[in-house]
């Protein structure tokens, strides 16, 4: 069944509670923009004084976008009363439009997580969290079996870029995770701790990053973290995306971008074998299939661009890929007619 759309009410009143958010995000910077340069690419930072002590703060990749925003920082800061009560008026509006909402317990880890500089620092929401957003950003409709999930949520992040940052979170994930009733799950060999599970319920949550062959756990410094080492992880969570949660006036995040996550869902959905991977492995391809159709819809270039990227990987990226397209005859044949 062809995924159904958001009202051209609900979409626009996504975009202008993004776009706010982002300012709002803007304006909290204390003194001054210092630029620093890394293999080609410019990071920002806020460098400001607390006594006799200067510090500086993570802001992000110096894109066209960010440096507008940063530019008018001042006036975003002076307009935080109006922008406020805004994006409680078009939060409303998205619910009366039939916009899902992000649960409690979800929206209030996100949160505290978005105050603790997890997103900042280059954390990205995976999994089946990242793709309940995506009905804000491709402006779908989704259905109660788009939506049926564990709890579970995910996050991820570049080893390297952790390292390289030079800043950390205010507050550690596994602290915010303890006071929320989460218990850590050390690893069975090197009792490392990647993964929380919910003292009174089913949720878990992961960290993971990129691995290249060795799928070992890996420190995420920046998070105050470690994290599970995964093949094809590099490829999703390059050039992440904001995206915001529906919970109170809206939480700022960072997600893949969709067309990525839609290739990797196919890949992910091949390396599931046998057992209780078998239901996980159908919902993979069932993400993957309603992502890919209103892709090729509304973003076709992007989708070809990340199919090819994906392709041109290696020889096994494109026997995962074409194993999950084998038993996707419509997805398969929307992807070879881009």
């Amino acid at each position: 069944m062809p995924a159904l759309s958001l009202s051209r009410t609900a979409q626009a009143a996504y975009q202008d509670l993004l776009r706010l958010q982002l300012e709002d995000s803007a304006s909290e910077v204390l003194g001054s923009i210092e630029e620093r340069h890394r293999n080609g690419r410019v990071y920002l930072y806020d460098k400001f004084r607390i006594g006799t002590e200067m510090k500086t703060r993570y802001l992000g990749e110096g894109t066209p976008e960010r440096r507008a925003r940063l530019a008018r920082a001042g006036e975003l800061k002076a307009a935080a009363g109006t922008r406020r009560e805004a994006m409680t008026r078009l939060a409303r509006i998205l619910r009366a439009e039939g916009m899902v909402t992000t649960d409690r317990e979800t929206g209030s880890l996100l949160t505290a997580f978005a105050r603790a500089g997890v997103f900042r620092l280059g954390g990205t929401v995976v999994g089946t969290g990242a793709f309940v957003l995506y009905q804000g950003e491709l402006g779908l409709r989704l259905g109660i079996d788009d939506l049926a999930q564990t709890g579970d949520i995910d996050f991820a992040s570049f080893e390297r870029l952790s390292l390289s940052l030079g800043d950390r979170v205010e507050e550690e994930p596994g602290e915010i995770l303890r006071t929320m009733r989460f218990e850590a799950v050390p690893g069975v060999e090197d009792r490392q701790v990647w993964k929380w599970r919910q003292s009174h319920g089913p949720a878990m949550v992961e960290f993971l990053t990129p691995a290249f062959g060795d799928e070992s756990v890996k420190p995420l410094p920046a998070l105050g973290v470690s994290a599970q080492g995964l093949n094809y992880l590099n490829y999703l969570i390059a050039e992440p995306i904001p995206a915001v949660a529906l919970y109170r006036s809206g939480v700022l995040v960072q997600v893949p971008r969709p067309e990525r996550f839609a290739i990797h869902k196919l890949i992910v959905a091949d390396r599931r074998r046998g057992g209780p991977d078998q239901a996980k492995a159908r919902k993979d391809r069932g993400q993957a299939a309603l992502l890919i159709e209103a892709l090729a819809a509304d973003r076709p270039d992007e989708l070809r661009e990340a199919h090819e990227d994906a392709l041109a990987r290696g020889p096994r990226w494109r026997e995962r890929i074409a194993a999950s397209l084998d038993r996707m005859p419509a997805t398969a044949a929307l992807l070879a007619a881009l």
